[in-house]
């Protein structure tokens, strides 16, 4: 796998309470925010180890092979969430790996950052 892209931010959430959103992005009575796009499909857990990572496969299905990556650890009463695009073949044309890139800064430091109320 080939790092094509990779962001590190703070969330205002612990670890546990952040890998637990990224394991079960739809838990019953939890704030919505995994809010996919018409080109995107639900992923999959292909690995977690608590609280510290999560392997998601693509969220694109015309680059199935590829994954994302997360990795947390604790920061200032919150969480640092690191993802990681990976990509099993070639990497993505430049249009479509910036495209990535801002899908997973708005899922995970907009949309999943809003629903812990910030």
């Amino acid at each position: 796998m080939m790092d094509i892209g990779s962001r590190a931010r703070t969330l205002p959430a612990p670890p546990h309470i952040v890998w637990g959103s990224l394991v079960e992005p739809r838990r019953p009575n939890a704030r919505p925010w995994l809010n996919l796009l018409s080109d995107e499909t639900e992923p999959k857990i292909l690995a977690a180890e608590e609280p510290a990572t999560v392997v998601w496969s693509s969220l694109w299905p015309n680059r199935p092979g590829d994954q994302v990556r997360f990795e947390l650890r604790a920061a200032d009463g919150g969480t640092l969430l690191r993802f990681t695009l990976l990509a099993a073949g070639q990497p993505p044309d430049p249009s479509k790996l910036g495209h990535m890139r801002h899908r997973m800064n708005k899922l995970l430091f907009a949309d999943l950052r809003y629903s812990y109320g910030q």
